[in-house]
């Protein structure tokens, strides 16, 4: 939810008399009703899961933004994140809400004309393990739902913000430390699909890039996410799902069985971190931007020493291994570092959790969770 986030960036163009809409995945036909109910009661994890990459709009009263996927691990998070630096934030259950489809071109242009939208953030993704299992709508969802993305974006002189990922890198990628610019050729369909989302926005990368830079002024911005890990939503379908599900496993039954090789290193990141840094990205002059994809990093482990870590909390922990082959193909093919040295040049990006801060984090809030479930 974005309910303050640009309001609380200075941000001019949004003023008071305009709309933000949050955009997140519809689950099956005759789900409607049960999750706007979810979304009311702040269930935002038991919102359905999307079969063809339709999407629930939230609309609120004040600016004109539109996060689409905001029901998802990250979006379901913005809100709360910008309350501290902008005071009260509109929750999510304000709505009213929208059923929408990030592949319906003309109803995506109506809502954007008609809530005087400005600011596209665009999540709407299937994930990296899910991809592999369904390729033809991953190519739906993530390069088709873009394209209309963009072609909105630069018919209205709209500014976008795409999430890229580990997954935009391959076998053949360096991997320790993975630089931005480096060979990618990445080996899943969600891994192309961000590729090609980051040159589609680049301004000098091919000329068809060149033209939508030059010719429409898009302003277009793209982080590449490590792993991100929360407590409060579950897993979507990614190779990381592992290092959230642990965490639930651990407090719940003490026993957790990861489909990742133990000395299977990826890069990860704390929810928090990652919102601060789209918030960062976002906010920056773009002057300042000498790129507009960047690398952003603030950890790397293994299954086995995130283990070690929590049993120094949770002594009593077992963990055994049962290797999915597919999610640890994915895995041996992406970074085990990213190197991000010109985010915390160009716009000043840092860190707050490393590994001990993230274990202690995550158990405090699953503590927490399960006391006021049990309250109930």
């Amino acid at each position: 939810m974005v309910a303050n986030l640009y309001d609380c960036m200075g941000l001019n163009p949004f003023q008071t008399g305009h709309c933000d809409l949050t955009l997140g995945f519809e689950g099956q036909a005759g789900k409607q009703d049960s999750d706007i109910h979810a979304l009311r009661r702040g269930d935002t994890d038991k919102v359905s899961s999307p079969p063809l990459g339709q999407a629930v709009i939230t609309v609120g009263p004040r600016f004109q933004v539109a996060t689409l996927s905001g029901t998802g691990i990250i979006g379901s998070r913005l809100d709360a994140t910008t309350q501290p630096r902008c005071g009260p934030a509109m929750p999510l259950s304000d709505g009213p809400f929208i059923f929408s489809d990030i592949l319906d071109y003309k109803n995506l242009r109506e809502i954007v004309v008609n809530n005087n939208i400005s600011w596209l953030v665009h999540y709407s993704a299937v994930l990296s393990a899910v991809g592999e299992s369904n390729v033809a709508l991953a190519k739906e969802v993530n390069i088709t739902g873009l394209h209309n993305i963009l072609d909105i974006a630069t018919e209205h002189g709209l500014r976008v913000f795409v999430p890229s990922t580990i997954g935009a890198f391959g076998p053949s990628s360096p991997k320790d430390p993975t630089p931005d610019l480096c060979v990618q050729r990445p080996r899943t369909i969600y891994g192309v699909s961000k590729v090609h989302a980051e040159l589609m926005g680049e301004p000098d990368v091919s000329v068809f890039c060149q033209y939508y830079h030059h010719r429409y002024g898009l302003d277009f911005r793209c982080l590449r996410y490590p792993g991100i890990i929360s407590a409060d939503s579950q897993p979507g379908g990614g190779t990381t799902d592992y290092a959230v599900q642990i965490f639930h496993a651990a407090v719940k039954t003490g026993c957790f069985e990861c489909n990742l090789r133990s000395d299977t290193r990826l890069p990860m990141m704390y929810i928090d971190d990652c919102l601060r840094a789209t918030l960062e990205i976002l906010e920056a002059p773009a002057d300042t931007l000498i790129s507009r994809t960047y690398n952003i990093n603030a950890m790397s482990f293994t299954p086995h020493s995130l283990t070690q870590e929590i049993q120094k909390v949770l002594p009593d922990l077992k963990v055994t291994y049962n290797v999915d082959p597919v999610r640890q193909s994915i895995a041996d093919g992406w970074p085990m570092v990213l190197e991000d040295s010109a985010a915390r040049r160009d716009w000043g990006w840092k860190h707050e959790y490393d590994l001990p801060e993230l274990v202690q984090t995550m158990l405090t809030h699953i503590n927490t969770g399960n006391q006021v479930a049990q309250a109930y």
